[in-house]
């Protein structure tokens, strides 16, 4: 058993349904996340329970039952048990019935292997059916997923598995080189990863067989349908971990429990819009935050998991039109590869689809050239310890009256929570004050609620400083409206301070992929001897344009404050997350690198 992942001996413990504090699930000896809060911040306690001394009420497992998602797979086993799970090319097409027997026999193969309670399981794999299944096959095991970022090279998978304690590594078979560098990184390790190879039966031939090297199918195979289910002995027993995007060059490991997954992957279809068996294409990875919760959602509402490995327009387009899609997720990039798509990668809608975006504030101008395309655009927002989505930007009808401008500006904002929050706050940072609801004064998103994440593995430090003052701290700078709409504006790292005026990279860059040259954009500091800092931009021009800089700084000046318009504007391709987040942490270093724009003779542009 994985000791870090020791649950039972503090299963008597959590009585609370709500924590300031993290549980102490995750302890090895002296070291552990954080001590037991037997009080919230209001001095109320959380461990009395006033119906206990009524007569004739009781706990019992007629009507208590620690809530967890993999229940999702039991009762699609018998309610949607012949409509498709999972549809994946030509070579893949399950039933959930099929899925749930699947899952089993993963589940009771992963626990002949000695998998036990607590033991961690990794992944390294696309939107593939194996990654789907492992969802359910690993907590029904009673052991913790960690689904690892298919961009990672070698040595962050080696750091990761380490940090981890991963006892198995399923790999698909595109990514095996990596991983079996990564192996090769842990020969100190006690004990290395066993390796379970995903086949590609769509795209490449099968692999040649090699030493300890299993395959999944074959291990899929030698465990039973019958096998008992390991349900959590609370439901804040540990699902999974995982490891933030990698927008900063530290990743740390978050962890969900099963209440949390539960109840977030009920609330992401509702921000969705989804209703029953929906039909939805994988273009969000599975791997980052659990695909949204929706890896487990789509079970509750018998809904079909298009599987796709590769995101690219055209295979967009074609699953669509193949499977009748009816919703799909992606961060801002992929809306921008949509929209400027070349036509011949295009096919009709058989219908209107529903796309959710989050990851970062979409461009109104994005949001109004897919809803052109036939696309319904629903904006959301979250962060991975908040397992993903924890507001939407939900759409009132009378905004259909207003000017398009107007009503594209409103669906580009953050929302309101969804109703497994406790609350989201705008409050300052420092002296922990609510901002006024003005549109225009800024302070930090705060969050607590049930979605929150247990803490950062074996992170003491960082848990409680992401805990501070009884809310999770989220980086993220906005103002809320006075309608109760929040609205990012920046990360806390990412403002610039030119002159004493701060300046949101976030207004500069809607400003800049406003312009029809430009593709991608991304705005950080530039250090300024004179200034303190200035706007620096990085901008991919879509394929076929020409611009040069001081253009760019001009269109900027004619549409913003001149102190907020960019004094340096560099042309390349910008670093991104596999989720399709911009990597500024790389940005910020180039601009550092710069130095001071006052003691240089020209703008610098490439």
């Amino acid at each position: 058993m994985n000791p870090f992942f020791n649950v039972a001996k503090f299963s008597g413990w959590l009585h609370a349904l709500n924590r300031v504090r993290v549980h102490p699930i995750l302890r090895q000896g002296p070291r552990y996340l954080s001590q037991i809060s037997h009080h919230d911040n209001n001095n109320n306690n959380l461990e009395t329970h006033p119906w206990e001394s009524k007569e004739g009420l009781m706990r019992c497992s007629a009507n208590y039952f620690p809530l967890t998602p993999i229940s999702f797979l039991d009762r699609a086993a018998k309610v949607f048990r012949d409509r498709t799970s999972v549809v994946y090319g030509s070579s893949v097409k399950y039933t959930w019935e099929e899925t749930h027997n699947r899952c089993l026999k993963m589940a009771s193969a992963l626990s002949q292997l000695g998998i036990s309670r607590g033991d961690v399981v990794a992944t390294l794999a696309p939107n593939v059916p194996a990654l789907q299944e492992l969802h359910f096959a690993v907590p029904m095991a009673g052991a913790v997923l960690c689904t690892l970022n298919t961009r990672h090279d070698s040595a962050m998978v080696s750091v990761l598995l380490r940090h981890s304690e991963a006892k198995i590594i399923f790999v698909d078979q595109q990514l095996l080189e990596v991983a079996q560098g990564a192996l090769d990184l842990l020969a100190d390790a006690k004990t290395k990863p066993l390796l379970i190879l995903i086949p590609d039966p769509e795209n490449l031939p099968p692999p040649v067989a090699a030493p300890n090297v299993n395959e999944y199918e074959t291990l899929l195979a030698s465990g039973r349908d019958d096998f008992a289910i390991k349900w959590p002995i609370t439901e804040f027993d540990p699902i999974s971990v995982n490891y933030t995007s990698g927008t900063t060059s530290h990743p740390k490991g978050v962890v969900y429990n099963h209440r949390g997954a539960y109840l977030n992957a009920i609330a992401t279809p509702y921000t969705h819009e989804m209703g029953s068996m929906p039909t939805y294409l994988w273009t969000v990875p599975m791997f980052h935050c659990n695909g949204w919760s929706l890896t487990w959602g789509l079970a509750a509402l018998g809904g079909t998991n298009v599987c796709l490995r590769r995101v690219s327009p055209k295979d967009i387009f074609e699953n669509i039109s193949l499977h009748k899609v009816t919703h799909m997720s992606g961060a801002p990039t992929v809306l921008k590869m949509i929209v400027n798509s070349p036509k011949s990668d295009r096919k009709p809608l058989p219908h209107k689809v529903e796309i959710t975006t989050g990851g970062s504030p979409p461009p109104p101008i994005v949001i109004s050239k897919m809803e052109e395309l036939g696309f319904s655009v629903s904006h959301i927002y979250g962060l991975t310890e908040i397992h993903g989505p924890c507001t939407s930007c939900l759409r009132k009808p009378e905004w259909e009256s207003l000017p398009p401008d107007e009503r594209f500006s409103l669906k580009a904002r953050q929302g309101v929570e969804h109703y497994f929050m406790q609350g989201i706050d705008i409050r300052n940072p420092d002296t922990m004050e609510r901002v006024p609801d003005d549109g225009k004064t800024i302070g930090e998103i705060m969050i607590r609620g049930n979605t929150v994440m247990s803490g950062y593995l074996k992170n003491v430090k960082a848990t409680e400083e992401a805990f501070r003052g009884g809310w999770f701290h989220s980086g993220d700078l906005a103002v809320r409206h006075p309608d109760g709409y929040i609205e990012v504006k920046d990360r806390m790292k990412d403002i610039i301070i030119s002159g004493g005026e701060n300046i949101c990279s976030v207004e500069v860059e809607r400003v800049l992929l406003s312009h029809p040259a430009v593709l991608e954009a991304a705005v950080v500091a530039r250090p300024d001897d004179h200034w303190g800092q200035t706007a620096c931009a990085f901008v991919k021009l879509k394929e076929g344009f020409s611009l040069g800089s001081q253009e760019m700084i001009n269109f900027c000046r004619d549409h913003l404050p001149h102190y907020m318009a960019p004094r340096t504007v560099i042309f390349e391709d910008l670093p991104t997350t596999a989720t399709g987040k911009i990597q500024k942490f790389v940005l910020r270093e180039k601009a550092k690198a710069l130095g001071s724009l006052c003691q240089t003779k020209r703008e610098v542009a490439v």
